[in-house]
């Protein structure tokens, strides 16, 4: 069992199992990135190391996993409105990245190591390809939204793109297959590849999650997307990763960032398959190289050398030309110059091509011996120095935003308390959804769940009940780490017991949801007016979920005149906002003029992805029926009579909803009618 290399499946994953669970632990004490540490161990352990474990077959597979999983996570996290935005930065970021190491990797090739005109072009082409190996470190930092990443990763996809086409390129002209045929060919797959990635998957994926709630059986449906993307990407003459990340994006708007699958996702990837893939590299380095003659360490230090100087030029010239901060530019350079897969593939190509054979029978490749040892060192290079200029340019970056929201989270921290009645099993996930996709994000224990046992009828099936209903919701907060207060509370009747609740809690906003097949009356909403909205100060949300939240398309959101004029218009406003970034999902706002210049304000000063459209009068609010579609959600801003922005219109809104929107969700907002604490700035809540 323990004779080396180990061939005991046991042992090898105990080993390696503890090697991610110490790594981290012991390297930072001395502020080491955890991914060096998992580098070199794969080093010590593997095959030129201690030999203690083969890279194998089940090493290459998670692996693979491993890699493709830090490029769907990549797409996955990326903030999709500033990607957009953005879009024309990323552009130029990627020819910058792509074209300075091409020319200067091409010129080196040539004139310093004395290639031929092909293999000085795909050796360029390894220096222009990178791996965004050092993601995690800017996803445990929590920056993945900051302009820099979002650019890089838009980057990297264009010159990772570009670098494999060159890749195909030049094995086709050395082999002989590069004709018109081939360029065709790759050209029609690629087309096809993209339509079935962009507009079929993220139909397939709707229709799952419609039907299929339990979140095993998702987290597997996400994986199979992933590989099945990859497979398809390399069908079409591109590699894998391009693939995953695809898929990424697609799902993107499908696996909310609240949401307790995002959650699954990215521990499953950070705790097992990214580490295995580190670990895989490490096994890759071979030390002996150093010992094999001046050719391998010329070569390995000039690859070295251009990789570094190009990256860096690449993430200059994007720092000057868009004025980004110094830490920024560490965050492109640091994600940006990690040299591994795209690398590794272009190098074993250009070793396994072989071009003749010299006067001593020996093979002539593309690439030499020289070049692919040269390469190993350049990965270990390039993965250290970009772990630690990304740690350190998240770790700044980090720091600012935190002192910038300091003032914003001690004025909310302890006000904003939401309150979810949970009165059956059929909607209660989906209120704790939209719990979790309103609030902070910084908060994680300010979600209160309230279950109202009658007196009149108390008996020990109701406790147990109740007892299980909380239970279930807040397992299902603790799966995105939220906790949840659980409260059973015995009343004369439910709408008295969760006005006591509020009172007693001091709840800044109650969530409220009504039966999939149950309809909304006006008499509910009398009772409802009269019996908590009269009594209570909270924004409150009645929501009818026709559908799972994350699989909504739009939010229609038909918005009063005169709403900006009530004392509450901040508060639900940040809730809307927190709603749409927290979900990515769009938002059109129907509103008069007037309100819709102090929304746009909002827009300028807090960035969403929020269009408008005029609706003045809330006699045309019919309107809506001809623009809804049947995967938007229609949230309706009410009042109160004698508010500013109170409608007569409004007591039809049940009978609208009833007979019009039924294969809707649906959400009535009713907000807070004064403003409640003497210190509250309202303002400040839209974070």
């Amino acid at each position: 069992m323990l004779n080396f290399p180990l061939n005991n499946p046991v042992v090898i994953f105990t080993i390696i199992l503890f090697i991610i669970l110490f790594a981290p632990i012991l390297l930072n004490k001395i502020k080491i990135p955890s991914l060096i540490g998992l580098i070199i161990a794969g080093a010590l352990i593997g095959p030129n190391g201690f030999n203690l474990i083969l890279r194998d077959s089940s090493i290459t597979l998670f692996g693979t996993v491993g890699l493709l999983y830090i490029m769907f996570l990549a797409g996955l996290e990326i903030d999709l409105a500033e990607f957009r935005k953005n879009s024309v930065k990323s552009f130029v970021f990627g020819m910058f990245t792509f074209w300075i190491p091409m020319i200067i990797g091409t010129v080196v090739g040539l004139y310093v190591l004395d290639f031929s005109n092909e293999s000085a072009i795909l050796l360029a082409s390894m220096f222009a390809s990178h791996t965004l190996l050092t993601y995690p470190i800017v996803s445990k930092f929590g920056v993945t939204k900051n302009r820099a990443v979002n650019i890089t990763i838009g980057g990297t996809m264009i010159t990772d793109t570009l670098a494999l086409l060159v890749l195909a390129a030049i094995a086709g002209m050395s082999t002989g297959k590069a004709d018109n045929g081939f360029w065709i060919k790759l050209v029609i797959s690629v087309i096809i590849f993209g339509t079935v990635v962009f507009f079929g998957f993220p139909i397939i994926a709707r229709w799952f999650f419609k039907r299929f709630s339990e979140s095993i059986l998702q987290f597997i449906f996400v994986l199979g997307m992933v590989f099945l993307a990859g497979f398809l990407a390399q069908l079409a003459g591109i590699e894998a990763i391009i693939g995953a990340f695809l898929a990424g994006l697609t799902l993107n708007r499908l696996i909310p960032e609240t949401s307790p699958l995002m959650n699954r996702v990215q521990f499953v990837g950070n705790a097992l398959f990214i580490p295995f893939f580190l670990i895989g590299v490490g096994m890759l380095i071979d030390y002996r190289v150093f010992f094999e003659g001046w050719e391998t360490i010329k070569v390995a230090i000039i690859m070295t050398v251009v990789a570094l100087v190009a990256k860096f030029l690449a993430a200059w010239f994007t720092q000057k030309t868009y004025k980004f901060t110094t830490d920024e530019r560490r965050l492109i350079f640091g994600l940006s110059n990690s040299q591994a897969a795209a690398t590794l593939a272009a190098v074993l190509v250009g070793y396994n091509i072989i071009l003749g054979q010299d006067p001593y029978g020996e093979p002539i490749r593309l690439l030499n011996e020289s070049v692919l040892n040269g390469t190993i060192v350049m990965i270990l290079v390039t993965c250290t120095i970009s772990s630690f200029v990304t740690q350190k340019g998240a770790r700044n970056i980090a720091l600012d935003e935190a002192s910038e929201e300091k003032v914003s989270i001690s004025e909310t921290e302890g006000a904003e308390k939401i309150l979810i009645a949970v009165s059956n099993n059929a909607n209660a996930d989906e209120l704790i959804n939209l719990s979790l996709a309103v609030k902070s994000r910084k908060l994680t224990d300010n979600l209160y769940g309230v279950h109202i046992i009658e007196d009149s009828y108390p008996d020990n099936n109701s406790d147990k009940k109740a007892k299980k209903l909380l239970e279930q919701a807040a397992s299902n907060a603790s799966a995105v780490d939220n906790y949840l207060h659980q409260i059973i509370r015995y009343d004369i009747n439910p709408l008295n017991g969760i006005v006591n609740v509020i009172k007693e809690y001091k709840i800044t906003d109650l969530i409220l949801g009504l039966h999939e097949h149950k309809d909304i009356s006006s008499s509910f909403l009398g009772n409802f007016t009269e019996g908590i909205l009269s009594k209570c100060n909270t924004t409150t949300l009645i929501y009818k979920p026709h559908q799972p939240l994350s699989t909504i398309k739009r939010h229609l959101v038909v918005v009063p005149p005169k709403a900006e004029k009530e004392d509450g218009f901040p508060f639900w406003v940040s809730r809307l906002w927190s709603m749409s970034r927290n979900t990515g999902i769009p938002v059109v706002i129907y509103s008069s003029l007037s309100t819709r210049n102090i929304l746009g304000d909002l827009v300028k000063k807090h960035p969403a992805e929020v269009t408008f459209k005029e609706l003045s009068d809330w006699n045309d609010f019919l309107i809506l029926s001809r623009d809804i579609r049947s995967d938007d959600n229609l949230i309706t801003i009410m009042s109160r009579p004698d508010m500013p922005s109170y409608q007569e219109a409004m007591q039809k809104v049940p009978f609208y909803l009833n007979k019009y929107f039924t294969s809707n969700s649906f959400m009535l907002v009713y907000p807070i009618q004064k403003i409640y604490t003497e210190d509250m700035k309202p303002a400040s809540l839209i974070s």
